[in-house]
């Protein structure tokens, strides 16, 4: 079964980019060919004792061209390599594309990537060893287009002057099912395609191992109410703001919160506050929120280690202590709470 990926967000800005309707007037100029039947240049011809003079500098090369011409010209911008990985370096050329890694251990990780991808036919193969993977067909499209692009690579890992990394080499190459030429352009797009496709993976799985071990380093947050450097009451959340960023939508769900809108550059949180009855209290073990309207601000600030918790009103105004003071407990128990769980 050949795997068929679907050219995503980058392609479709392209294609919008590019202002076209169809298949081919993407790959088209939307103006006429008549160049094409432009007369072949002739000799220059001077009159009689004339004295002609040339400059060089407009001077057309005698040579033969060669290259696509009219309809066959592919006018969509080249396609970007998406750099996903900090610190990596790309390094392209006529036959592929050399990613380094900042770290031999990355390299190592990134070497494993490809190869959980093969096992898992993310990445179909058709030869594979210790110091290389060859794949079998992978199938490229894209949306609302009938040109169907299918191509082969060679995936090897390399090592060169204490530098890590890995190499995608296209080796064979059909369109709409069969082989051509293959022009510089085209092997330079889809090089770039599988090696977009083998970056976002990798990164795909550091983000969520990053997602899995915040919930583990949430279980144990120690909250508590405390005074800020200008001496007004604050929450404070031992864990880093990153940390406690990801789980606090689910500790506040637990409270009755709805989480209306919110913006993590800003650490600020727009919720609204639902009534819960005596009971609900009574099983979270804690006295009921002393807060008196149904919408608030939450703001978090980044003290490095720790994370601070300040709770606004709708006019902007920061709550009372007394009112903050019967959200810390609150807290806490809904963090022990979703740990139970």
């Amino acid at each position: 079964m050949k795997p068929v990926f679907k050219l995503g967000l980058s392609v479709v800005l392209v294609a919008s980019l590019a202002a076209c309707s169809s298949a081919d007037k993407r790959r088209q100029a939307s103006d006429d060919f008549e160049y094409l039947d432009t007369s072949a240049l002739s000799q220059w011809e001077t009159l009689p004792d004339q004295q002609p003079e040339f400059s060089g500098a407009y001077r057309i090369p005698e040579r033969e061209f060669d290259g696509p011409i009219g309809r066959d010209i592919d006018i969509r911008p080249p396609q970007q390599i998406l750099e996903l990985i900090p610190g990596a370096r790309y390094e392209q050329d006529a036959e592929g594309i050399t990613v380094w890694m900042p770290r031999a251990e990355q390299a190592q990780r990134l070497w494993q990537t490809i190869e959980e991808m093969a096992s898992l036919t993310q990445i179909p193969v058709r030869s594979a060893s210790a110091d290389s993977i060859e794949t079998d067909w992978i199938v490229w499209t894209i949306e609302d287009d009938e040109e169907v692009i299918e191509s082969r690579y060679i995936l090897t890992p390399i090592e060169e002057r204490a530098r890590y990394g890995f190499r995608i080499e296209m080796v064979e190459w059909k369109r709409n099912g069969e082989a051509e030429n293959l022009r510089l352009a085209s092997r330079e797009r889809y090089n770039v395609q599988m090696t977009n496709l083998i970056t976002a993976r990798y990164d795909n799985d550091l983000r969520e191992e990053a997602r899995l071990k915040a919930q583990e380093l949430v279980k144990n947050i120690p909250i508590s109410l405390g005074k800020d450097r200008s001496g007004l009451p604050v929450i404070i959340a031992r864990a880093p703001y990153d940390v406690f960023w990801e789980r606090l939508p689910n500790i506040l769900n637990e409270l009755g919160f709805t989480i209306e809108d919110r913006n993590r550059s800003q650490g600020t949180l727009n919720v609204a506050l639902k009534d819960q009855d005596d009971e609900f209290w009574q099983d979270l073990g804690v006295q009921p929120l002393q807060l008196e309207r149904k919408n608030y601000s939450i703001l978090l600030g980044d003290l490095g280690n720790r994370t601070s918790i300040n709770v606004t009103d709708s006019a902007g105004k920061p709550v009372p202590e007394e009112q903050l003071a019967s959200l810390s407990p609150a807290l806490v128990a809904a963090v022990e709470r979703l740990n139970r769980n």
